[in-house]
Order: C-alpha cells, then sequence, then structure tokens
C-alpha cells in the first residue's frame, strides 16, 4: 500500500464510523421520541442531595473496679466514678448520666479432700457513663483524651462516639421536594423530545433516605443512617409519573 492511499483508507473508515454513530444516536432519539409521543404518562426519577454536620455527640464509656468484699468494691468504683466526673466536666460535658452498676461475682475452684468446690472469691462492678453534647467539636476531645483516665488507675473502655443531625426529619421532607422539582425537570426535558409538555403529578414513590459520610457515595438498598462521621451528605430520591399534555 502506498503512503498516499493510508490517509485516503482512514479517512473512509473514520467517515463510516462517523456515520454509523449519526445512525445510531438518530435511532435513539426516534425510539424515545416514538415513546414520549404514543404514552400519557411518563415516569422519572428525581434525587436531591444536601451537605450537614453534626449537632450532637452521645459518647459513652464504662468503669469496673474489682474487691474481695462487695462493699470494698463500691468504694473503689465510687473512686473511679468521682475521677471520671471531674474528667468530664474539665472538657466541658454537662448531661452526663451514670447507669445503674452491674454487680458480678467472681468464683474460683478450690480442691478440699480432692472435691472441686465453687468460691466466691471477690466482686467485680461495672458501671457506664453517657454523654451527650451539642457542642460536638470540644467533646470530640472525650474519645481522644479517655486513655487519661486509664492513666489515673480507672478500668475503663470508651466505645466510638455517635455524632447525629438532629435535624433529620425537618430536612428530610425538604429534599423530597427538592428531588419531586428535580424529577419534573428531567420529565420535561425528555416530553420535549416527543413534541409534549408535562402536566399534573400523578404518583410518586419516595425511595430510602440516604445518610452518609461526606463525598463517600455510600448507599444501600435499606438506607444509610451515618452516625461516625462529622460531616455528612443527606440524598433523597423520588421516583415520579407525569401526566402528558
Amino acid at each position: 500500500m502506498s503512503g498516499s492511499s493510508r490517509p485516503q483508507l482512514l479517512g473512509m473508515l473514520a467517515g463510516l464510523f462517523l456515520a454509523a454513530g449519526l445512525v445510531l444516536s438518530s435511532m435513539l432519539a426516534t425510539t424515545a421520541w416514538l415513546k414520549v409521543r404514543n404514552t400519557q404518562f411518563i415516569t422519572v426519577k428525581g434525587s436531591a442531595r444536601k451537605n450537614i454536620r453534626s449537632d450532637l455527640m452521645i459518647w459513652k464509656g464504662s468503669f469496673t473496679a474489682q474487691a474481695a468484699t462487695l462493699l470494698e468494691a463500691q468504694r473503689n468504683l465510687k473512686s473511679d466514678a468521682d475521677k471520671v466526673a471531674e474528667f468530664l466536666h474539665a472538657r466541658g460535658a454537662t448531661n452526663i448520666l451514670f447507669t445503674p452498676i452491674m454487680i458480678e461475682e467472681v468464683k474460683g475452684s478450690l480442691d478440699a479432700n480432692g472435691l472441686t468446690q465453687q468460691k466466691i472469691l471477690g466482686y467485680r462492678l461495672t458501671q457506664t457513663v453517657r454523654v451527650e453534647s451539642a457542642d460536638v467539636e470540644r467533646t470530640a476531645a472525650l474519645d481522644r483524651e479517655s486513655t487519661n483516665l486509664i492513666e489515673a488507675g480507672v478500668l475503663f473502655t470508651a466505645q466510638p462516639p455517635e455524632l447525629i443531625y438532629t435535624k433529620a426529619g425537618v430536612v428530610k421532607i425538604e429534599m423530597l421536594a427538592e428531588a419531586t422539582k428535580d424529577a419534573r425537570v428531567r420529565a420535561a426535558q425528555i416530553a420535549a423530545q416527543g413534541g409534549r409538555d408535562i402536566a399534573r403529578l400523578h404518583t410518586a414513590d419516595m425511595g430510602v433516605i440516604q445518610i452518609a459520610p461526606i463525598y463517600s457515595g455510600l448507599t444501600s438498598w435499606e438506607g444509610v443512617n451515618d452516625t461516625s462521621s462529622l460531616d455528612k451528605t443527606i440524598t433523597a430520591v423520588v421516583t415520579a409519573t407525569f401526566a402528558l399534555k
């Protein structure tokens, strides 16, 4: 093949691909136009998103004291509870709740005359503390600095904090309205391809609300309700059917 004929061949191939693409696009547009033209309803999905920041933190931790007698174990636990309360107040926590004490007998096996017997060797007491605060950023230090309690001799175990957006119920309603508006815009754009206009909203099915960590794109069929992230994104989806004019 000569050098001059090769560009001609490439040009012919490019022209063929372009022509095929135009034909396919025309077929798709024609199909969409026929569907819109021959029906009285159109169904589309609309969505809305909004970034939010958690405004409530719930933090829990538990501490344990153990001694040979119940009275001594109670005294030790009371001393630890005072240390926990002091630690929390020093970090601005005010809404503090201590749960009732759980008591567990510590038993061991003793061999007496060749027989194995169960005997109470002591008592283990456990108490849980719960903190709620709207000052999320300030009280987040509780989780980071809870190791200070261990250094003070308290057998303390912290749970991951729950970060909650308390206005989610109100925002969900607003988001569903925005998703319906988005669906109307999409429906109008599609209907215009068939020379039609949309009329009233016929039906609307609301999908699950997703509250996921910001920029994560996390979704679930059951819905996501993230409580681990400070910043989140609420996503609402609506499947709407509109009558056509």
